[in-house]
């Protein structure tokens, strides 16, 4: 009987600190416990072509395309972007451009692409536009 008893007590308390910790998960906004990164800068510098946007197919061509290759071969694929990006700092010594399209299907994302000189160097997205 002493036994049963502490195991029913032992319940209690379980069921009472899982109630809490439920309680404290329903309040609290989890997100705000993790650390956060700063937020891309995807704002335009230039505008370059209002109406750019990029398709599906374009984007699954673009996405064969290895990175080093040219500037010149990823604009057979993309043709104009829609617009620059302010350069980030990739290495000192080599200049970096950043040129934003908009998905077709989802215009909210856009696709980024970072040149260095006249090389693809790669690419991010960019969400909630």
């Amino acid at each position: 009987m002493h036994r049963r008893k502490s195991r029913t007590n032992s319940m209690k308390y379980m069921l009472a600190g899982g109630s809490v910790v439920a309680a404290v998960g329903l309040l609290a906004d989890p997100r705000s416990l993790l650390p956060t990164p700063a937020p891309t800068k995807a704002i335009c510098q230039e505008v370059v072509q209002s109406k750019a946007t990029l398709s599906r197919e374009q984007l699954s061509q673009f996405l064969t395309i290895p990175e080093r290759s040219s500037k010149a071969q990823v604009r057979q694929i993309m043709k104009e972007p829609y617009c620059q990006l302010p350069p980030v700092d990739v290495r000192s010594s080599v200049s970096s451009r950043r040129e934003a399209y908009p998905l077709a299907f989802d215009t909210q994302t856009w696709l980024i692409v970072l040149y260095e000189g006249n090389e693809y160097a790669g690419y991010a997205f960019s969400f909630r536009h």
